[in-house]
């Protein structure tokens, strides 16, 4: 659920954190420099901020004849 109520506060998902490239830090304009996973009480959701996971490919043997009536 991205625009979930029940958000775990981490600074990857804040809108104060800036992702450093290459790493798992993220520099916060609050706390300076600190885990992804890391979660403080000036913790503001950007959703934007998410990545969704990949969607599973279907893999399956269908054939022109399966979609025919």
């Amino acid at each position: 659920m991205i625009f979930s109520k029940d958000i775990t506060p981490v600074c990857a998902y804040c809108e104060h954190g800036r992702q450093i490239m290459s790493t798992d830090d993220v520099i916060c304009e609050k706390k300076g420099i600190v885990k992804a996973s890391y979660g403080c009480r000036r913790f503001r959701y950007t959703p934007l901020k998410r990545i969704p996971p990949k969607k599973a490919a279907v893999h399956s043997a269908f054939t022109k004849e399966d979609f025919e009536f």
